[in-house]
């Protein structure tokens, strides 16, 4: 378990998140927290967000990049990608960035696709359909350009492998 909770604060102190095309003035920032899950008397599944020297012990973690333009002018053609961390596995379903396209890639962010596009090769030389568990790269296409001095937002849930 420790070793997991060292990979996942190595990652979020040297975050690998690019963007894409490069906009020097843009700032970029992430963010990885754990969520412990615990039920309360009546049964209530209650969720603790926990600080990064206890990341080993969460059951989920939430991964966030947050940016902002900083130039006097809209930043067009934003694309934000970020690695699913080393030990853990993305959650199906659980990208979200306002105003924006999400999509996913299967080998270490060469390309990118919709996960009803997304193929891996299978034992017998074949392919099957590729799931969450096959991700290791979100990116996020933002559709509209980004105003001088706004920020957004882009995350996504993981949890151990």
């Amino acid at each position: 378990m420790p070793l997991l909770g060292a990979a996942v604060l190595t990652f979020a102190a040297a975050s690998a998140q690019q963007v894409e095309p490069a906009h020097d003035g843009l700032s970029l920032s992430s963010t990885l927290e754990g969520l412990v899950e615990s039920r309360d008397a009546d049964g209530a599944v209650r969720f603790q967000v926990v600080a990064a020297e206890e990341l080993a012990q969460a059951d989920q973690f939430v991964y966030s990049v947050r940016f902002t333009n900083t130039m006097d002018r809209a930043a067009e053609g934003v694309r934000i990608t970020s690695p699913v961390p080393p030990g853990l596995r993305y959650v199906d379903g659980s990208a979200v960035g306002p105003g924006s396209i999400v999509l996913f890639s299967v080998d270490d962010g060469l390309t990118f696709g919709a996960p009803s596009e997304l193929l891996k090769p299978d034992v017998d030389a074949s392919f099957r359909r590729a799931d969450a568990a096959d991700f290791t790269h979100v990116r996020w296409i933002l559709q509209a350009p980004l105003g001088a001095g706004a920020t957004g937002f882009a995350r996504f849930r993981a949890v151990k492998r």
